[in-house]
Parts: C-alpha cells; structure tokens; sequence
C-alpha cells in the first residue's frame, strides 16, 4: 500500500479534531507561554523547548522574559548577557540564535516578528515545525506541525511503521498533520497534539486508556502502540577522560571564551583538555603541556578540587578538576579571548554546567 492511502477520510478527521480540542480544553497543563500571544514569548518558549523538558523550561521562560521582555531588548543585549541567562539549558547555540534572529527583526522586521512562513524560516534557528508552531499559536495562521510527541502521536494514529526520519514518512506525517488541521484553532489545535503526545502518548508504556482518541487509533487496534514510532538505533557514546584546571592569579582565575567548533561555543571556561596518561605524574605533565599550548601559560598543576563525571550528546566525560599556579612571567597569546577574573565576578560570566559547578567550588571554599 502506497504510504499516502493510510491517511484518514474526512469524517475520521473531523471527529478527531473535535475529540482533541475538547481533551485539550478541559486538560490543557497551565503553563507560563500559554498565558499570551504575543509571538516574541511564543518564539522563546518554542526554542526553550527544543531539547528541554517542559518542566526545567518554564523557569528559565519567566526569568528570560523578565530581563528581554521584547525583541528590542533582546537585540540590544550582548552575546554574554544572552548566554548568562540560557545557562543550564544546554544546546546554547538555540541562545545565540534567540540573539542573532532578534538584532535580524530589527533590522529587516523594525523590530516586529515576521508574520510570513518563509521569512520566519530564514531567520536563525527556525525551522518548518518552529515558524508553524510560533505563526498558529500567537496568530491562529493555519499551519501544521511535527516534533518528537506529534511524530509519536501521528504514527500511531495510523499504525505507520516506517522510519519517520526518512523523506517517505516525513512527507506522510506532513502531509497527514495538515490535513487534520481545522479551519479555526489551529494554534490549539496544535498545542493539543503536542499535549497528547507528551503527557498521554509517551513513548513507553502510552496511557491508552486516558486518550481522548483511543478509538481512532489504529496502533491501538492492532495492538503495535509499543513498537510505533520504529524505536531509532541507540546512540553509542565515546568516553572521553578531560581536565579543567583552576588557574590562579592572586585572587583571579583564568578564563577562556570557547571558539567556534569548541563544545560550549561563545561560553566561557576553565581551561581543559582531553588527557591520557595513567600515573599521576606523567598525568601533571602533560595537563602542563597541554593548557600552555592552550592559553600560552606555563603553569604548575596543584591540588585536585574534584572529579565530575557528565554526558556532553554523545560523550561520556570524566573530568578531573586541578587547581594551578602560573609559572614566571609568561604571557597569554593576543589571539585567544581570555581574562584574569576575580573570582568574585564568576557569577556574571555564561558558563557551562561542570563550569558553573567548579565556579562553586572555588568560591564556597
């Protein structure tokens, strides 16, 4: 059977629509981005929630908005600033994006977001599902979405069994998330897939039960809710064993902005390195090394401070923490963006997670 004739007749979409819409008007979670329409706040909590949960990205919304409660503001901001307040999220390239799209709509958008589809996409970090989910719900614009829940939730609705990553089954769930949009409500209609997907539609164990279209499903019916969407092949992570080093100054510390292709690019932090040395002592030596090629120090490796172990997409990190003096009066090389910080001021610099946690540890002791 050809993927397009698995889409639904007219009839099955008009009462999914409406079964939807009346789930999602009586169980609709109360969530800060809801509460408004203004494009701008829909734009930020649409980026905050890519590759963040819903729960860790209502905080960061409040306190984002608080301080660039507009585009203007926003554009206004430096690169640093933007970054000070996505710390913790993660993915902090969707940070600079928020930054370059806002300085992008002030110059061609006077300031206003953008309210046709293809001048949406084209600003940075946009996509087709972004610029839909943003245009439907702060304008009601009629168009469709697709990320991870609605993929889940379409799949099973029409028990497809392909891989939705491919051009095949995205051209299907496109197509079949357009067709079922109504020609009113689109952005909550929207909203609703989303919710259904997330909340009752999960990708383990679904609450089939609780679903307010459990009889249109066809996954269901077929009993295949466990093995749809087609699970992707787990990621094989790489153990990586580093170094971040503490390196004082008095009562200044050594910090380097990240350059592009570095992992936290535009943060800034403790100097590392990849390590591989097993006895300690060669381990000193070559940390040595390494950060004098890195900074331009020459530096005499001291205590450690801790060991942190963290997942960095597909990485596995060790991280030994060391505390360092500088050597002689050696100087840094002009071309690496780096500065002697009181440790003090640590608080207003954009710093990754194992960044902020050695940050607390120096400071608290």
């Amino acid at each position: 059977m050809d993927s397009v004739e698995l889409l639904p007749d007219a009839v099955w979409r008009q009462s999914f629509r409406r079964q939807l819409l009346r789930w999602f008007r009586r169980n609709a979670r109360d969530l800060p981005w809801r509460q408004t329409k203004d494009p701008y706040a829909v734009w930020v909590s649409e980026i905050m929630l890519q590759q963040t949960q819903v729960l860790t990205a209502k905080s960061y919304f409040v306190r984002f908005l608080q301080r660039f409660p507009d585009i203007a503001t926003l554009a206004a901001s430096s690169e640093q600033e933007v970054l000070r307040y996505w710390e913790g999220l993660g993915y902090y390239r969707r940070g600079r994006s928020l930054h370059q799209a806002a300085q992008r709509m002030m110059a061609e958008f006077e300031g206003k977001f953008p309210r046709d589809p293809q001048a949406v996409q084209k600003l940075p970090g946009i996509g087709r599902y972004t610029a839909g989910a943003i245009l439907s719900i702060a304008f009601d614009d009629r168009l469709p979405i697709l990320e991870t829940n609605s993929i889940r939730l379409l799949s099973r609705l029409l028990a497809y069994q392909g891989d939705t990553t491919r051009s095949v089954g995205q051209k299907l769930l496109w197509t079949f998330s357009e067709q079922l949009l109504p020609r009113r409500n689109a952005g909550s209609f929207n909203q609703a897939l989303m919710e259904v997907g997330s909340c009752v539609c999960t990708p383990k164990s679904p609450a089939c039960s609780n679903c307010p279209v459990r009889k249109l499903c066809r996954a269901r019916s077929q009993k295949l809710q466990e093995v749809i969407p087609v699970v992707k092949q787990k990621t094989q992570y790489e153990d990586l064993h580093e170094a971040a080093v503490v390196i004082w100054r008095g009562q200044k510390v050594l910090l380097r902005r990240c350059t592009t292709g570095e992992r936290w690019e535009g943060l800034w932090d403790f100097p590392r390195c990849e390590i591989s040395a097993q006895k300690e002592h060669l381990l000193r030596k070559e940390i040595e090394k390494k950060v004098r090629k890195l900074t331009g120090f020459t530096i005499h490796v001291g205590d450690s401070l801790a060991t942190i172990r963290h997942g960095v997409t597909r990485f596995r990190i060790k991280l030994e923490c060391y505390e360092a003096g500088v050597l002689g009066s050696s100087r840094s090389r002009v071309s690496l963006q780096q500065k002697w910080i009181p440790v003090t001021t640590l608080e207003d610099y954009p710093l990754s997670v194992t960044g902020r946690k050695i940050s607390r540890l120096i400071t608290e002791s």
